[in-house]
């Protein structure tokens, strides 16, 4: 189904910059080292069965219809597999961990603040709270999912964008990915952020986002929590950057011991391998 749209409203797009290379070293040299706390499971599938928590943190239990519950259960491509972007080739800095097996478009849509947005939609989706499924787009548009499958479609008139109807009502899953991909290429950091809430740090929790609006701008979204008998917490960063690729577990530099987790104990600046975010960049839905 063929969308058009009136080129006289410009949409403000922001993208990651592809920093990759400077992390190849690093990345090297962390994939050499035997983490003592065998904190990886080669043969686990699935975000939870690949890594376990460090010594002396333990998963709390979820309950299975929150969004933490489907971040910690991602499904995972087997361990050693390579980030893929949308064009079919290959990232090269190994500044991941894991892959998360979800497939992507062959156009080049999904990057930082889409992969957070999708994977949003896509628990909101599975439950069947198509009326929750909703993104703004960066000229204030909301852009409902409920309008969506009533068979209407984004319209633009100078800068008037509404709703009309197009084609037959429809919630296939087909047709849910082929509203992410717009919502892709008309959304970005600055209109995810300012449909988020800020949070404090110490109330981190999974489906929390950091995210530092802006062109370029950078997202990633906290997948996993740990914690221990004093409330201290470690956790895991999926992303996506640019040119749009996979979403893939981050690694952390700051400290290869307990690395992909990332500690709750950070001051002002939150170091990932290709961004830094401040401690106020924590977001929730």
């Amino acid at each position: 189904m063929k969308i058009y749209f009136i080129l006289t409203l410009i949409f403000l797009t922001n993208h990651c910059k592809d920093t990759t290379s400077s992390s190849t070293a690093l990345s090297n040299n962390l994939r050499n080292t035997v983490n003592p706390q065998k904190l990886i499971n080669a043969t686990g599938n699935t975000l939870a069965t690949r890594f376990n928590p460090p010594l002396g943190y333990k998963r709390r239990k979820l309950p299975p219809a929150s969004f933490g519950y489907f971040l910690r259960n991602l499904p995972l491509k087997p361990i050693g597999s390579k980030v893929m972007y949308y064009n079919g080739s290959f990232k090269k800095a190994n500044v991941y961990e894991a892959v998360v097996d979800m497939e992507i478009s062959n156009e080049n849509l999904q990057q930082c603040a889409d992969a957070v947005m999708r994977l949003r939609g896509e628990y909101l989706y599975a439950k069947k709270a198509y009326h929750e499924i909703s993104f703004r787009l960066t000229n204030g548009f909301r852009m409902d999912y409920s309008e969506w499958i009533k068979g209407n479609r984004l319209a633009v008139e100078g800068n008037h964008t509404y709703w009309r109807m197009k084609s037959s009502p429809s919630n296939t899953y087909q047709d849910f990915r082929r509203y992410l991909e717009v919502v892709f290429a008309y959304a970005s950091t600055i209109s995810l952020s300012q449909s988020l809430k800020s949070k404090n740090l110490g109330e981190l929790q999974i489906g929390d986002v950091f995210i530092q609006a802006g062109s370029p701008g950078h997202a990633v979204i906290v997948v996993d929590v740990a914690e221990n008998d004093k409330g201290k917490k470690m956790f895991l960063l999926a992303q996506s950057y640019m040119p749009a690729q996979e979403t893939q577990i981050l690694r952390n530099f700051n400290d290869k011991n307990i690395s992909p987790w990332y500690s709750g104990d950070i001051a002002d600046k939150l170091f990932t391998p290709e961004w830094t975010f401040m401690s106020s960049h924590l977001k929730t839905w």
